[in-house]
């Protein structure tokens, strides 16, 4: 059973940063695409970015391009997220997800074709 744990979230300023982990196990961390996704109250949960079985290849939601780095450590099973320039419309529960790399496609799939999730951890940029 794939575990998926995340950490780093908090509260900060508008203009300051954040850098989100998400500590997987359970199963072999390298053969998944892995994302960061996002959901404020009242909001769809949204992809904010995502990232390939061996990290060669990321997406981001236009929103955070700029901003964010998504990266990963798979000899450490653990993925990232570097949060900078934040602003107050980036407050919202970040949760991170898995999606087996056996399965076609893996960027900008959305929150429906991820099928492993983490419990979230909240973010919130205050102005």
């Amino acid at each position: 059973q794939v575990q998926l744990v995340e950490s780093g979230g908090g509260s900060v300023q508008a203009g300051g940063s954040l850098r989100l982990s998400c500590a997987a196990s359970g199963y072999a961390y390298g053969g998944y695409c892995m994302g960061w996704f996002r959901q404020a109250p009242g909001k769809e949960r949204e992809e904010v970015a995502s990232i390939d079985d061996i990290g060669g290849s990321t997406h981001y939601v236009d929103s955070v391009k700029g901003r964010f780095t998504i990266s990963r450590d798979n000899a450490k099973n653990t993925l990232f997220l570097q949060m900078n320039s934040l602003k107050p419309e980036d407050t919202a529960m970040y949760y991170c997800a898995a999606r087996s790399s056996f399965l076609p496609g893996c960027l900008g799939m959305g929150a429906v074709n991820f099928h492993y999730w983490g419990q979230g951890t909240q973010v919130t940029v205050s102005s």
